[in-house]
């Protein structure tokens, strides 16, 4: 994908199977025109990554202020039905989100939401906050309940015992699934065209890069570094937190 997008579009139909390239080859300007404004007749990328931003942002940010004390309560809380509680947050995803699309598209059609990115952070958070609250109830499990106990005796309330001891212990598997949600909503495609594709201005990169795979007039060369730019910042956040990642994930698969 690299190689093909700083390759000019007579060299690649040159000779399309060349896996070396010379530095004197390159031709970076397949990336000038997927970041320019489609104004400036380029294909407006800084936007639709901006939007995507704003929106993937938005959801970790929900989906973490509902699932952790969300999480905690079903780990830590004894109610009735605690133990099926989480077996109905993953039977969620039994039904495939097409099922959703029609009668979402209906009603954020009557509420005034279709075509604003709020409309979309709202349907992202509601699918993936299920899920985020089952992986981190398995790494709440794994934190021992005598460190809380401790902290009660001292005169912490519930809150302050989540806020002080639970939450600090539990970062890795918060930044985990903080990057797994991330992810989920920068890369979703369903959705976003249902609500979006009336806007050009709210497009996010998924609907950009959908725009350039599906157009006879835009080069192959050009959709390589559009298809190189979205994916570039999902390495950078991934190697950044690659060993939070890994022990967040791992966590409370065992016990004992």
């Amino acid at each position: 994908m690299v190689l093909l997008s700083v390759r000019s579009l007579d060299e690649l139909l040159r000779d399309p199977g060349a896996l070396l390239v010379s530095p004197g080859e390159w031709d970076l300007s397949t990336y000038s025109e997927v970041l320019r404004p489609a104004s400036d007749g380029g294909q407006g990328f800084l936007r639709f990554m901006a939007n995507s931003a704003m929106v993937a942002l938005g959801t970790v940010f929900l989906t973490l202020l509902i699932a952790l004390p969300g999480a905690y309560a079903v780990s830590r809380l004894r109610f009735f039905g605690h133990r099926q509680i989480s077996g109905l947050f993953l039977a969620v995803y039994l039904f495939p989100s097409i099922l959703l699309a029609v009668p979402l598209f209906v009603f954020f059609s009557r509420v005034g939401l279709r075509g604003e990115l709020v409309g979309l952070l709202l349907v992202y958070v509601s699918q993936i906050v299920a899920v985020a609250i089952y992986m981190l109830r398995n790494y709440f499990d794994t934190i021992p309940v005598s460190l809380e106990e401790a902290a009660a005796i001292d005169g912490c309330s519930r809150l302050g015992v989540m806020w002080r001891i639970s939450l600090p212990l539990a970062m890795p598997a918060i930044m985990a699934n903080a990057l797994f949600v991330f992810m989920i909503a920068w890369n979703e495609f369903l959705f976003a065209l249902l609500f979006l594709v009336e806007d050009r201005e709210s497009w996010t990169v998924s609907l950009g890069l959908s725009q350039l795979s599906g157009s006879i007039e835009v080069p192959t060369t050009v959709l390589m570094a559009g298809s190189v730019i979205i994916t570039l910042p999902i390495i950078i956040v991934f190697l950044a937190t690659e060993r939070l990642l890994v022990g967040g994930l791992t966590a409370g698969a065992e016990k004992g």
